[in-house]
């Protein structure tokens, strides 16, 4: 069931008007607009900003027609990645990915789109027409990073009722801003004159042009229901001489003027269907009661009846925003109650499975009780698609006494309310739902009595949501357990969620065997229901939960099983990146750059939104084992600004990990800044930010030995046993003892763990040889001193181009800056060119390649080995 379709024509530019006013003045104003990153049209309605945007925008312009329902932040950021994707194919597939995949931070989406627009050869238009019905709070925070970053290829144009919350201040100030408002919308004398005589063919003289100008103050929408009604009219000059008031009245004469003029059936149907935004002749049809609603739209659209084509095959239309707005005050005046048309539009979006738009009607219509049965319907498929922003705006259109009888759409408003950090109140909802639920049958409403059976587990689910949120462990598992003993056989999601929940508190308590055991049910659910993206997910967590416990052989089979099981879903990439870590550790850095580079090949549509960062932090690994300090260190920088978190513990900080590359390049004093920010908390959650102290204490030549011996202490005691080896290794090299050091290689061994040996250096290789004396038949230790006499660093193969017309030098360097997080500019300033010479060079690379936006040509470089890490 469609909850929320993309509406194809609301990415149609709508096609110029036959007979425009030529406008050179306004053409001047806008041609103002090369070099600045926003032009913004805002006026009150029937001013002709549509009309003017329409004729001025390129016609290959990324186009979105907005309505009141893309509030909802990921509808709204769906239709501008789509309009965006349309005119330049594939530049935002990786960013719609993520932002259908859960919460992803939006400038994070923007941020690789962005980029990707940067190197684009040619610029690109992105109009957003009636923004004032989408503006909120909720897209305000990506609308204002957007001209803050945005390349200069991008020129974003706003047509809007009423300024937008962005910095226009800011962007005025910097000459980024170019606007058009009411005054320069409004007709001068000679363009009214142009519009009703030339267009028009109304024949008027120069005394009614002005008087009509004057009375107008040049409103457009005015002028054109004036030629309306003055048509086959013989007093013109009476019509004109009582033509007066101010634009509400003047609108309501000339809409009576007009509807008058009407006969009966084209009138009433005006009326009728004038409460739907789009109009479609079967939608016409049963909003009306009558046949023929496909004819009467092409009539209207003949006879310039303000309605507005939104596709070039007369399927779709809507009326002028003003007129709509007219006709609806005078059907309700007229009728009084409206309620019939509304339920009608309700009925035929629901049959057609636009539930979105089938509950706008039914709550318009005061039919709450048939809004609530269609969120029911909805919530399911909303949830999916990570759109509870809408599930939640209902909340506050549906009485509670409605609710009160509902308790399927009950726990639907609390998923939404949970979704949006929303926690306050959530507890008395649950405890309303299980009165509801220990009370008659008969005093319940469900559309699924079905859904009545999974409310208990699901009551219990969400507690253990609230407590692992308020940082009660315990009550999470506790909770988490309960919902486990309430589901009904079958019934994996909520088991699935339960167990995760469960992981995941006892993950954050350092109960890594119970977190493995949460996760793995988790996993085994997800698998039998088919949610098979949400198992790499799961997949993700298993493995590192195994490699902190010292199981690299279970944590490779994990993955390994999991590319079986789901390989080419979502999370794909995320499974080479988690391999490339195993690789590391054993050493084998040409099968750990290889995971990697299949990872990027696979692009950002196999990404999970964690992948961003991991894929930066396992490519530092391989950077900082070849020595190269500093790449390694940008990389590190580079993932913590696209870091995405979720309920997992973050158990090993970005920080930290940069911090060890400052100790082992030697900037100690970055370090110790560090430093003053760990927790005294010992506990598992800063386990590794204490073995990074302990580090920093040795390098500073201080004595580590009390806080390594703590550390030792918890990770035996909490078997993990990946941590322990390390903590054993620093131990060793502290107190230069042999004997710890072979109680971590019995611990390394079976698994086959290397860099975790020779990463320290000679102190290290020492102890090795010591040892070696006396275990002169042990391969492994040959193997680690081997590994450490040989130089570290990933083979790279010759890389022959094999294309008909191969990239110039400076053409290569262009590409490999590319695969950087480097924008436009700053790749001109590292290349010491101009923006135009990299656009140039870009748009050669692509027609080499056979690509047309970055990420592809950076995995087309890869799979010809143009690129080399």
């Amino acid at each position: 069931m469609v909850t929320g379709p993309v509406v194809e024509t609301k990415l149609y530019r709508p096609r110029n008007r036959q007979g425009l006013v030529d406008r050179p003045r306004l053409d001047q104003r806008l041609l103002r607009t090369d070099g600045v990153g926003l032009t913004l049209v805002s006026a009150p309605a029937g001013f002709g900003k549509t009309t003017l945007v329409s004729a001025w925008a390129a016609e290959s312009a990324a186009w979105v027609s907005l309505e009141e329902s893309d509030q909802d932040p990921t509808t709204f950021w769906t239709y501008v990645l789509t309009a965006l994707n349309r005119v330049t194919p594939g530049i935002a597939e990786g960013a719609l990915v993520l932002l259908r995949s859960g919460p992803t931070p939006i400038e994070t989406i923007l941020a690789g789109v962005l980029n990707d627009l940067s190197v684009l050869p040619d610029d690109i238009d992105l109009v957003l027409d009636d923004y004032h019905l989408a503006d909120g709070l909720e897209i305000s925070r990506g609308m204002t990073y957007l001209p803050d970053h945005q390349p200069p290829q991008l020129h974003l144009l706003i047509s809007t009722r009423a300024d937008p919350a962005l910095p226009l201040a800011r962007l005025r100030t910097r000459g980024e801003l170019v606007e058009v408002r009411a005054a320069d919308l409004r007709f001068t004398v000679d363009e009214v004159d142009s519009f009703l005589n030339t267009v028009a063919g109304l024949g008027l003289d120069a005394e009614a042009i002005a008087t009509l100008e004057e009375r107008t103050e040049g409103w457009i929408a005015a002028l054109r229901l004036a030629a309306l009604s003055l048509r086959g009219r013989s007093d013109t000059t009476g019509f004109i001489d009582d033509f007066a008031g101010d634009d509400r009245y003047v609108v309501d004469y000339l809409v009576d003027e007009v509807l008058d003029r009407q006969p009966d059936d084209v009138r009433r149907f005006l009326l009728e269907t004038s409460v739907v935004d789009r109009l479609t002749g079967p939608l016409c049809d049963v909003v009306t009661g009558q046949p023929g609603g496909t004819a009467m739209l092409e009539s209207l659209e003949r006879q310039n009846l303000f309605v507005v084509p939104l596709d070039d095959r007369r399927q779709w239309y809507r009326y002028h925003h003003l007129f709509a707005d007219v006709l609806r005050a005078r059907l309700l005046a007229e009728r009084g109650d409206i309620a019939e048309p509304h339920r009608r539009a309700a009925q035929w979006y629901g049959d057609a499975g636009d539930l979105v738009a089938a509950v706008h009607h039914a709550l318009a219509a005061g039919d709450v009780d048939h809004a609530a049965e269609l969120i029911e319907l909805a919530v399911p498929g909303l949830r999916r698609e990570r759109q509870e922003a809408t599930i939640r705006r209902w909340l506050d259109d549906i009485p509670e006494e409605v609710v009160q009888r509902r308790p399927v759409l009950a726990i639907g408003f609390v998923g939404a309310l949970m979704a949006g950090n929303e926690f306050p109140g959530v507890e008395q909802r649950l405890q309303d739902i299980e009165r509801q639920l220990s009370g008659p049958d008969d005093a319940l409403v469900v559309v699924d009595p079905g859904e009545l059976e999974h409310l208990p587990s699901a009551i219990e689910t969400y507690r253990a949501a609230l407590d692992l949120v308020a940082g009660h462990p315990a009550g999470t598992i506790e909770h988490a357990a309960h919902a486990l003993r309430l589901a009904i056989p079958g019934d994996d999601l909520t088991i699935s969620a339960a167990s995760a929940l469960s992981g995941l508190a006892s993950w954050a308590g350092g109960d890594l065997v119970s977190a493995h055991r949460g996760y793995a049910g988790a996993a085994a659910g997800l698998e039998r229901i088919g949610h098979l993206s949400d198992v790499l997910g799961c997949s993700v967590t298993l493995a590192d939960l195994e490699i902190t416990q010292g199981r690299l052989r279970q944590a490779q089979a994990t993955l390994e099983r999991a590319l079986e099981v789901g390989h080419g879903v979502r999370g794909t990439s995320d499974m080479y990146v988690g391999l490339s870590r195993i690789a590391w550790e054993r050493n084998d850095l040409d099968a750990a750059a290889d995971y990697l580079r299949r990872a990027e090949e696979l692009g950002v549509v196999s990404d999970l939104p964690q992948n961003p960062y991991r894929w930066r932090l396992a490519m530092a690994r391989i950077r900082e084992t070849e020595g190269d300090l500093d790449s390694a260190l940008d990389l590190v920088a580079a993932a913590i600004t696209v870091y995405v978190g979720d309920f997992s513990p973050n158990v090993r900080p970005l920080t930290a990990v940069r911090a060890r590359l400052l100790i082992v390049r030697g900037d100690l004093s970055a370090a110790q800044e560090w430093a003053e920010s760990v927790p005294e908390d010992e506990s598992y959650l800063h386990e590794y930010e204490h073995v990074t102290l302990a580090r920093l204490v040795m390098a500073q030549r201080g004595d580590a030995a009390p806080l390594l011996e703590r550390l030792r202490a918890a990770a035996e005691a909490g078997r993990r046993t990946g941590s322990l080896i390390e903590i054993l290794v620093l131990q060793a090299l502290a107190g230069r003892d042999p004997a710890v050091l072979e109680r971590a290689l019995t611990l390394a061994e079976p698994e086959g763990y290397v860099r975790v040996f020779i990463a320290e250096g000679a102190p290290l290789l020492t102890l090795l040889a010591r040892l070696q004396q006396h275990r002169r038949g042990s391969a492994y230790l040959r193997t680690l001193l081997a590994a450490a006499r040989r130089p570290a660093r990933v083979s790279r193969p010759a890389a022959p181009q094999n294309l008909l017309d191969p990239l110039s030098d400076r053409e290569l360097d262009v590409l490999r800056l590319l695969t950087s997080e480097l924008d436009g500019p700053s790749i001109a300033r590292e290349l010491v060119v101009s923006l135009n010479t990299v656009r140039t060079h870009t748009k050669h690379i692509y027609t080499k390649l056979g690509v047309n936006n970055r990420r592809a040509a950076i995995r087309r470089g890869h799979q010809l080995g143009l690129l080399t890490r």
